[in-house]
């Protein structure tokens, strides 16, 4: 008799829901199926390795039930096996950890043959067997997990931080293309507790992978995980992306935190996003924020002409929202740096940059001496509101 196919809800969305949290992408698992199967029911076939299908009306993705067997180094040494005969068991513990072994039918029934539900409740990130070395990426997967849950209450169990060490002392984490790092990176970011994951990486001797950034971590330090907590609840309804503004904050956290010198941290964070392919705004917010820490943090001590040089240096003029994003992460990392200040730069910016070119040209400038008397007329503009509010 041929067994039918039967679909299941599996992984994120199932845990999730399970917290209550909300679901965000659904990823579907069939079992007792074929890829000729789906393609007969109207599946579109995306994937190479194995066969991933988009669902005809919802195009989330409907994966086949596979196992896999360990064939080469790194993530991608796998050969996998997705014939009729896998059963659901056999797929489920293949994941990485108990909390995303948790499949529901479409009836609404869970099952649970790992005890994921239970350390759902313990709080707990525990791998399902020993085959999590296999697989050199989750140790970047727990770190993010342990990043994103960290409010929750949940921690890394003991057997898996040590399964964790000994992938990172067996040197495949070498393997892993630097994509694909940043990539769970970028996860880690964006949630509300990225130090979680770096202080992960570098308790199980991971931390090379970021040594820029080890001096923030190789110590317990309370003043930038108050920066962070601080600048997440400033980054509500803000422009800046979450992500970039936290990896700018924790690197312009390093001045305070090595002996290096500004021009040594600006070039080890660019040297990390080119390592790692970062987009330009990580790096661009990462280097602005650095450069300009020390003005800001005097922002009452500044002339009008300092100001406006840095109006220059930022291209406010073609790029005003540098300013405003700026403003935002050291309002975070500096206490005494207040909304008002905030404000109180953004006042200078409108000052300068209502100065009407057009009139210096009617005025006969011409050429370079345009440049000039822009500047001076900003400067002034600036220096004449500041004698008002009496600010020196």
């Amino acid at each position: 008799m041929e067994i039918q196919p039967k679909i299941y809800l599996v992984g994120g969305a199932v845990r999730d829901r399970l917290l209550g949290l909300p679901v965000k992408d659904k990823d579907w698992l069939v079992v007792h199926a074929t890829p000729e199967y789906l393609l007969q029911q109207g599946y579109l076939q995306v994937g190479k390795d194995f066969p991933v299908f988009l669902h005809p009306k919802t195009k989330e993705e409907y994966a086949l039930a596979r196992t896999e067997r360990k064939t080469g180094k790194g993530y991608t040494g796998f050969y996998c096996d997705f014939s009729p005969n896998i059963t659901l068991e056999q797929d489920l513990i293949r994941r990485d950890l108990t909390i995303n072994a948790i499949a529901e039918d479409l009836q609404g029934h869970l099952y649970d043959p790992y005890q994921g539900i239970s350390d759902l409740k313990n709080k707990i990130l525990r791998h399902i067997s020993p085959a999590f070395c296999e697989d050199p990426l989750r140790v970047l997967r727990v770190a993010r997990f342990a990043a994103r849950f960290y409010q929750l209450g949940f921690q890394i169990a003991p057997e898996t931080l040590a399964l964790m060490e000994n992938i990172v002392k067996s040197g495949e984490l070498q393997d892993l293309t630097p994509e694909r790092v940043w990539l769970e990176t970028e996860k880690a970011l964006n949630t509300a507790n990225p130090e979680i994951y770096f202080q992960t990486l570098n308790q199980i001797g991971a931390g090379e992978l970021f040594t820029a950034l080890q001096p923030l971590w190789q110590s317990e330090n309370s003043n930038v995980i108050d920066a962070l907590i601080r600048l997440n609840k400033l980054l509500i309804n803000q422009t800046i992306d979450d992500k970039t503004a936290r990896f700018a904050l924790l690197c312009v956290c390093l001045i305070s935190q090595t002996t290096r010198s500004i021009p040594q941290i600006t070039q080890q964070i660019k040297q990390l996003c080119q390592q790692y392919k970062a987009s330009l705004a990580y790096q661009e917010y990462a280097i602005l924020s650095i450069q300009f820490a020390e003005q800001f943090a005097k922002t009452e001590q500044l002339s009008a002409d300092q100001i406006v040089t840095i109006f220059d240096q930022l291209d406010c003029w073609r790029k005003p929202q540098r300013l405003s994003d700026l403003c935002l992460i050291y309002q975070a990392l500096f206490t005494d740096f207040t909304a008002k200040q905030q404000q109180q730069w953004q006042h200078w910016y409108q000052l300068a940059k209502s100065v009407d070119v057009q009139q210096i040209i009617a005025a006969g400038f011409r050429q370079q001496q345009i440049k000039q008397e822009l500047y001076q007329r900003r400067v002034l503009a600036i220096s004449n509101a500041n004698e008002r509010i009496n600010i020196p």
